[in-house]
């Protein structure tokens, strides 16, 4: 064997582990790129002809469709970890509401942290939401009220003294 089927058979190698990398962590990076230069160049050192080339890209293409079956089905039963998948629960002890949780807010009191023009955020209970006024500009710091939940749009008055 010489030196550069060697240096073909390495770069193959380095290629599927760097595409590996990629489908574990997406995004089209340094992994990926690398990952295609080395199939390329490893592809052009080990065929002696065009005939060659073609089957051997054929096989590598075959070798890289195992390889994203096999690394998606591991990432899909939970062998493997990806960033993309979410760990951390939204809890309410977090801050986390959903919009089914927002009833128990009519009629409370509070202030709007920024301006409503009308839309901006509203300070209730030490809790900071996206509020909306009735259709007013409410300056940031007036006293509000929250008139009327809408799924999980709160809609504020201002409290005029």
């Amino acid at each position: 064997m010489d030196t550069m089927t060697l240096i073909g058979i390495l770069l193959l190698v380095a290629g599927f582990i760097l595409v590996g990398i990629e489908i574990v962590l997406p995004g089209f990076s340094v992994p990926g790129v690398s990952g295609i230069i080395c199939l390329v160049v490893g592809v052009f050192l080990l065929a002696d002809t065009v005939t060659e080339g073609v089957f051997i890209t054929i096989a590598v293409l075959a070798l890289l469709g195992i390889l994203m079956a096999v690394l998606l089905w591991l990432l899909s039963k939970g062998k493997l970890r990806t960033p993309l998948i979410l760990k951390e629960e939204q809890n309410r002890e977090e801050g986390y509401l959903s919009s089914s949780d927002l009833n128990y807010l009519l009629n409370k009191k509070g202030y709007a942290v920024t301006d409503l023009r009308p839309a901006g955020v509203g300070n209730i209970d030490e809790i900071k939401f996206d509020v909306m006024s009735e259709g007013n500009y409410i300056s940031k710091g007036a006293e509000i009220q929250i008139i009327k939940v809408e799924g999980s749009k709160l809609v504020v008055r201002e409290i005029r003294k």
